[in-house]
């Protein structure tokens, strides 16, 4: 049986006095709305002839009864306005209970209502809504977290715990403003480069999520299994294999915004369902991929900023072209004082304890490279940059560097401390690839959880021949945490992954 707290009681007293009154409490009929709040305080001006019959509605957020006369704050998807209720005007004849029972005594705070009215300004210079009708849309029968500010503006009592609001956030987007604005960004840094690529021509395409096999990345797939076909299927961990493919059936240019799946740690930078935006053109290589993603980027934070400066935390991090780069060779050099580029496994697994970066027997070469750079490098790395030029073990689809043996055609993008973008000059040949791949299965009888699997059907479609192609790909999330200025993953994902909730009072 669900326990109810006395104001959850409350409200549903009132929920049924509102039905005695014969009003219906959810009316099903539709109520049209000609006006946003934003719009009115933005636009209209005192002796405007403007806004003179209004269709609003939204939440109710507070209420001051002033005998025949009150005034209440409606919310809507825009914002805040202020309403004035007069009770002879909502209710012009001899029933006055719409007003002096409805509205005074059984509607709460959270109530939608539905207004018609004209726009004004008080005697304190308020934008407002003067009502001449009201109507209940839909009864709340939980009251919202009181968010209260004194004198000087300082939040108290407010939803403002992060397990609380990652799980509820539907009201923290109703009580906390702010959190709203973060997601609008989210949706313009989409748009924004959705409008780039499209009018560079490439095209907007859907792969699999669930896979026989999971491949274009090294990470541990979620599995789950297909009744009608008995076999298993992995949740996606990145979907490149699938958009090289198209590349080979004759597309110049595939790219999609993917939902992908990493059976791994969680943390302020990591959610084990996440967003990239994968982009393979042919006929090009890595160095063109480059200037793309440092044009792209830039007109994204000019859409949603107004400004290639775009402030997180501390520092100010201009986006602005062209971006520092480094050989990942150099970037460690440059960071430690050390050159690896000749050292073997045994050399590097020494710099590691010289450098005192934890390492494990599993690691073979590249991963030993990728540690030290992570370690010493990564969070070095503020203002955008692009690190180049990986050793061959780091990167198994990647195709080999024609001048610097050893090392392949990638960049990194790195900014905030963070990989914001990885990118190839993608390997189209399906003898090497095969080789890759059967190295990255030794890597796995390590022990290594996240090296990659060999696709038979993806080498079948390089031995029909793939074009030369650049290939990328963009951490949605981690883009959308810079751009609006938020510290962790969970900010900017509407419904982070949580652990399962305890039931009330255990």
């Amino acid at each position: 049986m669900q326990n109810l707290s006395e104001q959850e009681l409350v409200r549903r007293d009132n929920l049924q006095k509102i039905i005695e009154a014969g009003i219906e409490p959810y009316p099903s009929a539709e109520f049209k709305v000609n006006a946003h709040a934003a719009e009115i305080k933005s636009n209209f001006k005192p002796g405007d002839t403007t806004y003179q019959e209004v269709f609003m509605a939204g939440r109710l957020m507070s209420k001051r009864i002033m005998g025949k006369g009150s005034f209440a704050e409606l919310q809507d998807a825009s914002g805040r306005i202020q309403l004035y209720i007069s009770r002879d005007e909502i209710c012009p004849g001899d029933d006055k209970t719409l007003y002096n029972d409805v509205f005074k005594k059984y509607m709460d705070l959270g109530d939608f209502i539905g207004i018609t009215g004209y726009a004004f300004y008080t005697q304190v210079g308020e934008c407002s809504v003067h009502v001449t009708s009201l109507t209940l849309l839909s009864k709340s029968l939980k009251p919202l977290p009181v968010v209260k500010k004194d004198d000087e503006g300082n939040v108290h009592d407010a939803f403002n715990d992060p397990e609380q609001r990652y799980r509820q956030r539907y009201v923290d987007l109703i009580v906390n403003e702010h959190v709203k604005d973060t997601f609008i960004k989210r949706t313009k840094m989409y748009n924004s480069m959705r409008a780039y690529l499209n009018e560079r021509g490439y095209l907007e395409v859907e792969t699999p999520i669930l896979q026989p096999l999971y491949g274009g990345a090294a990470a541990r797939p979620f599995t789950t299994h297909h009744n009608t076909l008995d076999m298993k299927l992995y949740l996606r961990i990145a979907n490149e294999l699938y958009l090289k493919r198209l590349i080979v059936g004759g597309f110049d240019g595939v790219y999609e915004f993917s939902k992908d799946f990493r059976n791994e740690g969680m943390s302020r930078f990591h959610n084990p369902e996440f967003t990239q935006i994968e982009l393979y053109v042919a006929y090009k290589d890595y160095e063109w991929m480059m200037n793309l993603v440092e044009e792209m980027v830039e007109k994204v934070a000019m859409d949603i900023h107004g400004t290639t400066q775009v402030q997180v935390g501390e520092n100010t991090i201009d986006f602005k072209r062209p971006w520092k780069r480094y050989t990942m060779y150099e970037a460690i050099q440059h960071f430690t004082g050390i050159d690896i580029s000749e050292m073997d496994e045994t050399q590097l697994r020494a710099t590691a304890a010289q450098l005192n970066v934890p390492v494990d027997n599993t690691m073979g070469k590249g991963k030993l490279i990728d540690e030290i750079f992570g370690e010493k490098c990564e969070g070095q790395l503020i203002q955008p940059t692009f690190i180049t030029d990986y050793p061959v073990e780091m990167s198994p689809l990647a195709k080999k560097h024609p001048s610097k043996p050893g090392l392949v055609e990638r960049f990194e993008a790195i900014c905030n401390g963070k990989e914001i973008a990885n990118s190839f000059s993608e390997l189209n040949d399906p003898i090497d690839q095969r080789a890759r791949f059967e190295s990255q299965l030794e890597l796995g009888k390590r022990g290594d959880e996240e090296a990659m699997t060999l696709d038979e059907d993806f080498l079948r479609a390089l031995e029909y021949g793939m074009p030369p192609t650049a290939g990328l790909g963009i951490g949605m999330d981690r883009l959308a945490m810079i751009m609006t200025n938020q510290p962790s993953i969970q900010e900017v994902l509407f419904f982070p992954q949580m652990k399962a909730e305890k039931p009330e009072g255990k």
